[in-house]
């Protein structure tokens, strides 16, 4: 992974271009958001251009963990093309903790990308930031998500039991969490 040292603009692995969002991006993300089967496990139903338009413009300010918004937006590029964005956000800034969340078009499922994706922005959270944990909570039904976060490092903590209430259903929620010393003991 290579990163500017004096913008958090354009973060780099093997096969990706991480970036932070621009208002053009809400075409690109309504084709992936739009998506009944990515929304399914989400909180918002599947995405209208009215949506992309609000959710992009909410993204476009989420540009730094030390800004004023206390997050961090980046669409995830193959090719040159949008296939999915990762967020990660303070839950405790004093603290140094935060929250991290991803979503990745299906059509580019099983290749490793959102692995690849999840991973640079974590090595910016521990790294960069000096982040003390970090969590990602997930509709327990969202295997795919449960298998990535096991995969990167992260360690099941909980499953909450029908603890939301989305889209006329109780939903239960698991929660991973990594720690700095888990980072530093896989590298």
């Amino acid at each position: 992974m290579s990163m500017d040292d004096h913008s958090l603009t354009v973060l780099t692995t093997d096969r990706l271009r991480l970036r932070l969002h621009t208002p053009g991006d809400a075409g690109a993300l309504l084709r992936i958001y739009s998506q009944k089967d990515v929304a399914r496990y989400l909180l918002d139903d599947p995405w209208t251009e009215e949506d992309a338009a609000r959710h992009v413009a909410d993204r476009c300010v989420k540009t730094g963990m030390d800004g004023d918004s206390g997050a961090l937006a980046v669409v995830i590029e193959r090719d040159g093309q949008a296939v999915g964005d990762v967020l990660l956000w303070w839950t405790d800034r004093e603290h140094r903790v935060a929250e991290i969340g991803w979503v990745l078009d299906p059509a580019y499922g099983g290749r490793g990308l959102a692995r690849e994706a999840v991973s640079a922005v974590l090595d910016l959270a521990f790294r960069r930031h000096q982040m003390h944990r970090v969590a990602a909570q997930m509709d327990a039904r969202n295997y795919s998500s449960a298998k990535l976060a096991a995969a990167i490092g992260m360690t099941r903590e909980a499953h909450l039991r029908q603890d939301w209430w989305n889209k006329e259903e109780w939903t239960d929620t698991v929660i991973y969490g990594i720690l700095a010393e888990d980072r530093v003991h896989r590298h």
